[in-house]
């Protein structure tokens, strides 16, 4: 794709900032030899999170069997699981004193069960362990199969976060292997068990807003009523260009939209990530239930 470069805005400039809060949170992050989105992902917002003693857990190894043109996620053959690992994010929950944990994973095709069950150890881990907070889990989309959607379904997290990330014409060129219906299809199998779902959406790929209202109709149809929409950042050259940057005029305009849509929840600024402050919803639960 020829596409000029983009210029980066004022209003994506991050003060990182640090504290004491971001350096205990980064002891224990590295004490338990634990990988977080945070760090592999590049996350603008990591200086903010880190600092108010949040981080986003990520299992199942450092290595992805998709490489995902918008993704900073190292890709190629994964190494085995690592069976501590579900004990040490629980450990490191507790040890946070969190209210709201979010745990996300790379893609593990190369597994029988995609990783399912290292889910559900962790999630049961944790639950156990830190039974005070409440958890999000950001999962892959496990090929679609409703077998390991039913062992996330009743492995009991608050909310489960299945990304949408683009929208319907761009999924080919900016997503490995994931397809845009088996993301509808996971979020609607999961909503159909009562399980309160969520999604994100990035923005600045080159879609129209037609069309990200469009996605935000057919996330709807599914029973997801919590989004999050934020600014598509090229991590590196290699990755798919930005083809442009979102004003946050328009990004309030996207939130005003989904909440008039039906949306009950819904984060949409430039730096917005899809486990951003998700800690805001823990007072909401209960009506998000409804």
């Amino acid at each position: 794709m020829d596409i000029k470069h983009v210029r980066k805005p004022d209003w994506l400039k991050v003060n990182f900032g640090a504290n004491e809060k971001y350096a205990e949170t980064k002891r224990i992050v590295d004490g338990h030899c634990l990988h977080t989105i945070c760090s592999s992902g590049r996350c603008p917002n990591i200086g903010e999170c880190w600092g108010r003693g949040t981080a986003t857990f990520m299992i199942g190894g450092d290595i992805c069997t998709r490489a995902c043109k918008f993704c900073n996620t190292k890709s190629g053959r994964p190494a085995p699981l690592d069976e501590t690992e579900p004990a040490n994010v629980a450990r490191s929950v507790k040890l946070m004193k969190l209210r709201y944990a979010v745990i996300t994973s790379v893609d593990r095709d190369d597994l029988p069960d995609l990783g399912a069950s290292h889910w559900v150890k962790t999630i049961s881990e944790v639950k156990s362990v830190a039974p005070e907070t409440a958890l999000e889990v950001l999962i892959p989309d496990f090929q679609g199969r409703n077998d390991l959607l039913d062992m996330i379904a009743d492995a009991g997290a608050d909310v489960v976060s299945h990304n949408i990330e683009t929208v319907r014409r761009l999924t080919p060129e900016v997503r490995s292997r994931a397809k845009y219906e088996t993301s509808l299809h996971v979020l609607q199998y999961l909503s159909d068990k009562a399980v309160t779902v969520k999604s994100g959406l990035m923005v600045g790929l080159g879609e129209t807003a037609e069309e990200v209202e469009s996605t935000m109709d057919d996330l709807l149809s599914c029973g997801c009523r919590i989004l999050t929409i934020g600014q598509y950042l090229q991590p590196t050259h290699r990755h798919y260009p930005v083809h442009e940057y979102i004003t946050p005029a328009q990004f309030d305009y996207y939130k005003q939209v989904a909440l008039a849509k039906g949306f009950k929840e819904v984060e949409s600024a430039p730096l917005v990530r899809s486990s951003y402050r998700a800690d805001k919803l823990l007072d909401d639960l209960t009506s998000l239930h409804k």
